[in-house]
């Protein structure tokens, strides 16, 4: 963030150049007769064209650095091009100079800020806390809570000569006077009004988040490395586990590590909570969130802030925030009124799910106490024992045709949020499942069904829709209700000769794809990929989306992340070096294990993919490999415009794939020349979609 000074140095140098926008309608009046845009003025003032733009309709106001910087631009102006009398004089209003909050915009942006100290009334400091020069705080709304005043979040840093400082979203920086673990705990639950709204009303409100740089960390006595590399644990006797012990905090039963969650029994039904991210112990995993835990202070607020608006308050690995984020939108519980005592009681809330619940033996994984009662550990189970239902990992040999047409790329596309958008409207269990002989199929009935698939024929150029190895079956195996459902659609015969359905189901994952969705859809348009875009713009803007804003593109990487990990979790298997083969694992008590969710989810992904596969193959055109969500296709150029077939009048093929930026639609993945695609498949034997964006880039999936 660059500073006031610098700032104001900069406007006098493009005041110098002429006269720029003053508030709000004359502003516009000003620059137009200058000649200049407002994209002059946002690279003067370091900011966006469209934050310049909000100021100039007067649907937002500059907040500090960047407010006195305008300020004096329009003070400059107001002298050199005073107003024509003969017209009426736009009124300036007072909010473009006191810059109050109330105009600002409810969606957090990292240009946005609260008026300086100078310019808003004097107001009595809480005690412990204030407000620093220049700090900007978060833009209120409709919906704020003033027990949440200061966001959902704080990354606490160190400075040089010890004072502890909280850097909140919007830039909003406070004093932090805790010395402590236990003092830091303490503030976060009475001083720093920390939080956010639960995001359903039978849920619960977000535990404050305090993110400790490494400065931080070493200041409240804890080591820069965890010791216990397996367990990443703090040691129980150390002294600072001590001090939360004499404090009487309690942990969590996964101890203190990168994600340490501290708690009080609740007083008058109000919870002490409080979530702790520990940057130097690498709390935020390069994988989900890029660099961020590398970033100073500020931005790495500025991050995780807007991820908690648009996602859910961070409180542990993207994978748990994906699981956590189905029951904070779809509670297990809710309040029910006893009907006998008339008080008020915790009861389970329909449509979610309530309760950990045993899966089916078909659905269970190897180590599940189902499973090793059956067979002994070291068995195999075979098709027609137990459901696998996984992406595509598939690839075929090359065609004589397909070597002679002289092909010069192979052009990998996949599709955006693929298991998300899976996950809209799709009907899973929510109760126990039931054993059934010889059933009548019933694609409305979600479930694990044994049938025979294999009389079922493809095209030897596409995968088998019904195996992840793309290979047609060869007997009876066990599938989901989205697999065999879409073996109906293609008008096979299904006689299934037992299943294990679940007659308590619903859409539980409509909440969850929809925030996500829109999380998704928000922060790619921060990143310049809007949907509406032609073709050939999307490509544009999709080559270059990574280097706009490293901010928005580590939020983007993590919401993607959250997808992917959360669906895993929904069958997580043993963690723990101790368990034993055919024991329970905690996992299991959640209500949220759920492998025949997984499965159908999966199951899903596979067949949608399948529907649009076959729908290009009636244009003659086959896909050489798929991994996961990205298929290769062999072209004559480098761009997925050089393959992907059309209609007549230009517009992409019903029921294929198509390029945009929504959930469900492809992305140019990547591009590899013919030759390399050929050895590839022929030599080395490998899945040539697993390296289509580089020999070091295999694909993450989505």
């Amino acid at each position: 963030m660059p500073t006031e000074e610098e700032l104001i140095a900069r406007a006098a140098e493009l005041l110098a150049r002429g006269p720029l926008l003053p508030p709000p309608a004359e502003r516009k009046r000003l620059r137009e007769a200058a000649g200049l845009t407002q994209q002059d003025v946002a690279t003067a003032l370091q900011t966006k064209r469209e934050t310049v733009n909000g100021w100039e309709t007067g649907r937002t106001t500059p907040r500090p650095p960047r407010l006195a910087a305008y300020q004096h631009l329009l003070n400059g102006w107001a002298e050199k091009y005073p107003p024509n009398t003969s017209a009426p004089t736009p009124a300036v209003a007072t909010e473009t100079f006191t810059g109050t909050a109330a105009d600002t915009p409810t969606r957090p942006a990292a240009d946005t800020a609260a008026p300086t100290t100078a310019s808003r009334p004097a107001r009595t400091a809480r005690p412990s806390t204030s407000r620093r020069p220049g700090a900007k705080k978060p833009a209120p709304s409709a919906a704020s809570d003033p027990r949440f005043e200061n966001g959902p979040l704080a990354v606490v840093d160190a400075s040089d000569d010890g004072q502890m400082l909280a850097y909140c979203v919007g830039g909003l920086v406070l004093d932090c006077p805790a010395k402590t673990f236990p003092a830091l705990a303490e503030w976060a639950l009475t001083e720093a009004k920390l939080g956010a709204p639960r995001l359903n009303r039978n849920g619960k409100d977000a535990d404050p988040l305090l993110v400790l740089t490494d400065a931080a960390a070493e200041r409240i006595g804890l080591p820069a490395v965890l010791e216990d590399r397996r367990g990443l644990r703090l040691a129980e006797d150390h002294k600072v586990v001590k001090q939360l012990a004499k404090a009487k905090w309690k942990l969590t039963k996964r101890g203190f590590g990168p994600w340490a969650r501290v708690y009080r029994p609740a007083e008058g039904g109000k919870r002490q909570c409080v979530q702790f991210a520990i940057l130097p112990w690498g709390a935020l995993d390069t994988r989900s969130w890029g660099d961020t835990g590398q970033l100073p202070p500020a931005d790495v607020a500025a991050v995780l802030g807007t991820y908690a608006t648009r996602v859910l308050t961070p409180r542990g690995s993207t994978a748990v925030c994906g699981l956590e984020l189905m029951s904070a939108l779809r509670p297990p519980t809710r309040a029910v009124k006893d009907a006998a005592t008339g008080s008020w009681v915790s009861g389970p809330n329909p449509g979610s799910l309530t309760e950990p619940v045993d899966p089916a033996p078909p659905e269970a994984p190897a180590e599940h106490p189902l499973v090793a009662a059956l067979y002994p550990r070291h068995h195999v189970r075979t098709p027609d024992q137990v459901i696998d239902e996984e992406a595509y990992d598939w690839f075929r040999p090359l065609t004589d045709e397909e070597c002679t047409q002289g092909y010069t790329h192979a052009v990998g596309i996949d599709v955006n949020m693929a298991f998300a958008a899976a996950a809209n409207r799709l009907v899973i269990g929510t109760g126990p499942a039931t054993h059934v002989k010889n059933p009548a199929f019933d694609p409305k009935l979600p479930g694990s069904w044994l049938v025979d698939l294999s009389h079922i024929e493809t095209d030897p150029r596409l995968p088998s829709p019904f195996t992840p190895k793309g290979t047609r079956p060869t007997g009876p195996a066990w599938y989901s209700t989205s697999t065999v459902a879409y073996a109906v659609e293609l008008g096979a015969p299904i006689r299934p000769s037992e299943a294990y359905v679940r007659y308590e189901h619903g859409a539980y994952f409509d909440a969850w794809y929809t925030r996500l969705r829109d999380a998704y859809m928000a922060t790619m348009a921060d990143l310049g990929v809007e949907a509406g875009m032609s073709e050939a713009d999307f490509l544009a803007a999709m080559a270059r989306h990574k280097e706009v804003d490293p901010g928005q593109a580590a939020v983007l990487s993590a919401i993607k992340s959250t997808v992917k990990g959360g669906i895993g979790k929904l069958r997580e298997r043993p963690q723990s070096i101790k368990h034993k083969f055919g024991e329970p694992w905690p996992a299991l008590q959640r209500p949220t294990w759920s492998p025949h969710a997984r499965a159908e989810l999966i199951g899903k992904v596979r067949t949608n993919q399948h529907r649009k596969l076959t729908a290009w193959a009636r244009a003659g055109l086959f896909p050489v490999a798929i991994l996961s969500d990205c298929a290769v296709y062999l072209s004559h150029g480098p761009s997925p415009l050089d393959f992907m077939p059309h209609t007549p009048e230009g517009k992409p093929l019903p029921g294929g794939f198509r390029l945009g930026v929504s959930p469900g639609m492809v992305k140019h993945e990547g591009t590899r020349d013919f030759l390399w695609l050929a050895q590839t498949i022929e030599d080395d034997q490998i899945n040539p979609a697993r390296h289509i964006k580089g020999d070091d880039a295999p694909d993450s999936g989505e």
